[in-house]
C-alpha cells in the first residue's frame, strides 16, 4: 500500500522522456526559455553588483564616521576632517567593484586611511588569479573566466600577471621549505619536466603506508649532475635521512645515478625505468622491428634475473648486426632488474618498475601550464611548476599494491611497523 510520503519516480521519468521528445521535435519552443534564462542571469549579476556596491559604500561611510566622527561641514574633529569623495575599488568574491569612498584629511596634511577600505583590498585575489591561470587561461583571457571583473573596475592584465606571480612565489616557498622529518619514505622517484627550453627536476616519495608526497623541484635536467645534487641536498636538508635504506626509481641518467651515490650513499638500490629503456632502444630500431623488440624486452623483464638478462644480451647481440640499439640495450641492464633481484613481490612491480608514478603528477602540471605560450626565465618556470605541483598533489592516491609494502620494508632491512606486521600476520 502506497503512502503519500512514498517517492514515486516512474511517472516522473516517463513525463521527462515525453517532454524531451516534444522539445526535440519542437526546437523553437526552447528559444524563449533560453532568452529567459540569459536575461535572468544578467539580472542576478546586476543585482549582485548593485547590492554589493551599495553595501560596500555604506560600510565605508560607517567606518569613516568611526574614525573622524559624523560628517559636519566646516568643523574638524579628532584632528581630521572630511575631504569629499573619490573613486575606489572593493573586492566581492572574485570581482572587483568600483565604489565611491569618503576621503578624510589630517590636520597636519595628508590623508587618513579608512580601516574598512584597507580590509576590502585583502581578498586573496592573487590566489584566485593563480587558480584561474592554472586551469589553462592566459592573463589576456581572464575576463572570460572572471565575469564582470574588467567591466566593473577594469582590472588590468598586468595586475593579473603580477598577483599570480606573487601567489606562485608563495607556492614555491611552501614546496621548498616543506619539512620531511616525519615522513618515513621507502621509495623516491626522480624525473624531469620540460617547459619550452627550460628543464625542471622533480621528486615524489612514497611512505611506508603507500601515500605519495611531493618532495621538491629543482631547475635543470637529470643529465646535469650539479642540479641533481642540489635537489637531493634539498631533500636531506628538509629532513630525509640519507642513512635509512630506500629504493630509488629514476629515468636512467648517469648523472642522476652518480648524484644518488654521492648524497645518499651506495647502499641504496636503484631501479631504472623500464619504459624509458624500451623507448630509448626502440627509437634506434627500424620501424619494422620496433614491435618485436618491445615485446621481447617486456617478456624478459618478467623472468628471473639471470634468465632475463641472458635473453636481453642475446637480443643485443642480434641487434648489433642490424642497428645501433645494442649499446643502448646493454647500458644499465642490471639496474633494470633491481626489483627482480631484491625479490620484491610482483604486486608492486607495476609501480616500482617505471617512473609512471611521478609522470602522472607531471602530466597534471603540464595540463595546468598548457596556457602559457612563452616562458620568460627559470624563475617563472619554477613558480608555475611549484604551484601546479601543489595543486596536482591534492589528487594523490595510495600506490597500487600498498598492502604489500611491509615486504618491501623487510627487504630493505627497515623495521617493520606495527600495522605492517599485522598485515604480515594476516597474510
Amino acid at each position: 500500500m502506497r503512502r503519500n510520503y512514498h517517492s514515486l519516480t516512474t511517472k516522473g521519468q516517463s513525463n521527462a522522456r515525453k517532454l524531451a521528445e516534444f522539445f526535440s521535435r519542437q526546437g523553437q519552443g526552447l528559444l524563449p526559455m533560453v532568452d529567459l534564462i540569459e536575461q535572468s542571469r544578467r539580472a542576478v549579476d546586476e543585482l549582485i553588483d548593485v547590492a554589493g556596491r551599495a553595501t560596500m559604500e555604506a560600510v565605508l561611510q560607517l567606518s569613516a564616521e568611526q574614525v573622524a566622527g559624523p560628517r559636519t561641514p566646516g568643523q574638524r574633529r579628532r584632528g581630521m576632517f572630511w575631504h569629499g569623495r573619490q573613486a575606489g575599488r572593493g573586492c566581492l568574491k572574485e570581482r572587483k567593484l568600483g565604489v565611491t569612498k569618503p576621503r578624510l584629511g589630517a590636520k597636519g596634511g595628508g590623508e587618513v586611511a579608512i580601516p574598512a577600505y584597507v580590509a576590502m583590498q585583502e581578498n586573496g585575489m592573487s590566489q584566485r588569479m593563480l587558480d584561474v591561470l592554472r586551469r589553462g587561461i592566459s592573463p589576456r583571457q581572464y575576463a572570460e573566466v572572471l565575469p564582470e571583473m574588467a567591466s566593473t573596475c577594469g582590472v588590468s592584465k598586468s595586475t593579473v600577471s603580477r598577483e599570480a606571480a606573487e601567489a606562485g612565489e608563495e607556492a614555491l616557498k611552501e614546496l621548498l621549505e616543506r619539512r620531511l622529518d616525519e615522513i618515513d619514505l621507502l621509495v623516491i622517484y626522480i624525473d624531469r619536466m620540460q617547459f619550452g627550453e627550460h628543464h625542471v627536476i622533480s621528486a615524489v616519495g612514497v611512505d611506508r603506508n603507500g601515500h605519495k608526497h611531493g618532495l621538491g623541484i629543482q631547475p635543470g635536467a637529470t643529465e646535469n649532475g650539479a642540479a641533481v645534487e642540489d635537489l637531493l641536498g634539498q631533500l636531506v636538508a628538509g629532513g630525509v635521512d640519507p642513512k635509512a635504506k630506500r629504493l630509488f626509481v629514476i629515468d636512467g641518467a648517469k648523472a642522476l645515478r652518480a648524484a644518488i651515490h654521492k648524497v645518499f650513499g651506495a647502499q641504496h638500490p636503484v631501479q631504472r625505468c623500464r619504459n624509458h629503456k624500451i623507448r630509448n632502444v626502440c627509437d634506434r630500431l627500424p620501424e619494422e622491428q620496433k614491435d618485436q623488440g618491445k615485446a621481447a624486452m617486456r617478456a624478459s623483464y618478467k623472468l628471473e634475473v639471470k634468465e632475463g638478462m641472458a635473453r636481453l644480451r642475446k637480443l643485443a647481440d642480434w641487434l648489433e648486426q642490424e642497428s645501433p640499439a645494442a649499446n643502448s640495450l646493454r647500458e644499465g641492464l642490471e639496474e633494470c632488474f633491481t626489483i627482480n633481484r631484491l625479490g620484491i613481490p610482483s604486486s608492486l612491480h607495476r609501480c616500482l618498475a617505471t617512473t609512471n608514478l611521478i609522470e602522472s603528477p607531471q602530466s597534471g602540471v603540464r595540463m595546468r601550464t598548457r596556457g602559457v605560450c612563452r616562458w620568460r626565465d627559470a624563475a617563472m618556470v619554477e613558480r608555475w611548476a611549484a604551484a601546479s605541483f601543489l595543486a596536482t598533489e591534492k589528487n594523490f592516491r595510495r600506490i597500487m599494491g600498498w598492502k604489500d609494502f611491509w615486504q618491501l620494508e623487510a627487504i630493505l632491512g627497515r623495521k617493520v611497523s606495527e600495522s605492517a606486521a599485522a598485515q604480515q600476520e594476516a597474510a
